[in-house]
């Protein structure tokens, strides 16, 4: 486990379709080590605080590895933190990461809260209408962080895995009961049960469960 780049960025305007809508997408990698406090790192923020931001999604974390794979379906190389993420990291897979694991990063202790969920301004950062659908098809959609030690983090600091949970729900099996209408029950039920689930996915998990 790596971390290749720590990137920030404050909202700007993003062109969609015939109008300007404001984001956070467009981060670029900072140089020095920044402060991780319990809502984000130092000079990053959000447009829509609504669905982006707060503690369950202070850090945005997405596999390297999925770079090639995505120049390829796009037909154009990407720019660092491509999609828009605080961390791009190596050997963090979805399939190889559990929500509830714990990390040391650098100076902060991080947990996987939840998947990323992408919104319409990833499809509009490369004017790819399909592009958010294909995150949720491929499932290479990266995931949360929430902080629970704040502290300095940089490009070369140490990223290490420190506790992995016993329900050992990975968030490629997250994102699968989120979005499958096969899901069963007892899927449902454990998933909403994780108490470090993010309460934004909690919600409507239980929701489902009130209707089966």
């Amino acid at each position: 486990m790596k971390v290749l780049s720590v990137n920030v960025g404050k909202p700007a305007d993003l062109p969609y379709g015939k109008k300007i809508v404001q984001s956070g997408i467009q981060k670029a990698p900072v140089q020095q080590a920044i402060f991780l406090s319990k809502t984000g790192f130092e000079g990053d923020g959000q447009a829509d605080l609504v669905h982006h931001g707060g503690e369950d999604k202070a850090v945005c974390v997405y596999p390297y590895e999925h770079y090639i794979y995505w120049a390829e379906t796009l037909g154009r190389p990407l720019p660092q933190a491509a999609f828009g993420e605080n961390i791009t990291a190596a050997g963090l897979l979805e399939t190889d990461v559990h929500i509830g694991d714990i990390f040391q990063l650098g100076e902060a202790v991080v947990q996987i809260s939840q998947p990323r969920q992408p919104c319409f301004k990833l499809a509009a950062r490369y004017n790819e209408p399909t592009l958010v659908s294909l995150v949720d098809e491929t499932g290479y959609t990266g995931f949360y962080f929430r902080v629970l030690t704040e502290g300095k983090v940089g490009a070369e600091s140490r990223l290490e895995r420190i506790h992995i949970h016993p329900a050992a729900i990975t968030v490629e099996e997250a994102n699968q009961t989120m979005k499958k209408k096969e899901s069963s029950q007892e899927e449902i039920k454990k998933l909403a049960d994780l108490e470090e689930l993010a309460e934004s996915w909690k919600k409507p998990l239980l929701k489902r469960l009130q209707t089966l």
